[in-house]
């Protein structure tokens, strides 16, 4: 079974981002970056696929310029057999995503896809969803679980409710919750395999794929902060500043 595993890559979470002086986007000079959290589970689950003998090859993923390739090798370090690298200075939005990774997943054919549930830059959740809809695969979304029998596969995934358990059949296209799994460190070994190991560079062209932004930022802008709390002396002052102050009750 062949798994694709698509990666992004974003300011790291440790990071208190800044504001463009114009608001028109966030400040990426000299900050650091690395892998989104949830796509690192995704290459996890994915590796210990492998290590089961569930998976037999492991293509790692991921759409942006030049520099996205350090988040391909530290893909290729924590386990990936390959990787491919869409080229784009453009701004990625999940339909486009999605559409470039249908493209590839024609042209890779594998049977299972695995993403993280959403990118904590922008945190759309929408780029699994709708390439569960393009390609007409079955999808499990949040997943906390996953076992492969066969030709099918079930999943446990997270809903307001508790635990819901899916079976389908494969291929389908599957995203990640935080509790799937604790995604290891890549050693230093590997770190310099993963320099050998190939890495194909295709545009959205050459897949005929248009990446063209659908959606415009206006304007980016830090939340207001935080006012300090108050303590009151009794119940009666909490309730009558929650009704009159706060209205919320």
């Amino acid at each position: 079974m062949k798994v694709l595993v698509a990666v992004k890559r974003l300011v790291d979470y440790s990071v208190k981002v800044r504001v463009k002086a114009d608001h028109s986007g966030v400040d990426l000079a000299g900050v650091k970056m690395s892998l989104n959290p949830f796509d690192e589970i995704a290459v996890e689950e994915a590796v210990r696929l492998k290590e089961k003998g569930s998976a037999t090859e492991i293509v790692v993923v991921t759409i942006g310029d030049k520099s996205c390739q350090d988040s391909l090798r530290t893909a290729l370090a924590l386990g990936a057999d390959r990787a491919i690298h869409i080229e784009t200075s453009l701004e990625t939005q999940p339909l486009g995503v999605a559409q470039a990774l249908k493209a590839l997943v024609e042209r890779e054919s594998p049977e299972l896809v695995i993403l993280g549930k959403q990118a904590i830059d922008d945190d759309c959740n929408q780029t699994g969803q709708m390439l569960s809809a393009l390609l007409g695969w079955p999808q499990g979304t949040f997943i906390s679980k996953l076992t492969v029998k066969n030709k099918e596969i079930e999943v446990i995934r997270e809903v307001d409710g508790g635990l819901e358990t899916l079976q389908m059949p494969l291929p389908a296209v599957l995203t990640t919750d935080l509790r799937l799994n604790e995604p290891r460190y890549a050693t230093l070994p590997n770190i310099m395999k993963a320099k050998q190991k190939p890495l194909e560079i295709l545009t959205a062209e050459a897949l005929g794929v248009d990446l063209s932004p659908h959606l415009k930022t206006l304007s980016v802008s830090e939340p207001p902060g935080r006012k300090a709390g108050i303590k009151v002396e009794t119940v009666d002052q909490l309730i009558d500043k929650l009704r009159n102050e706060a209205k919320v009750i």
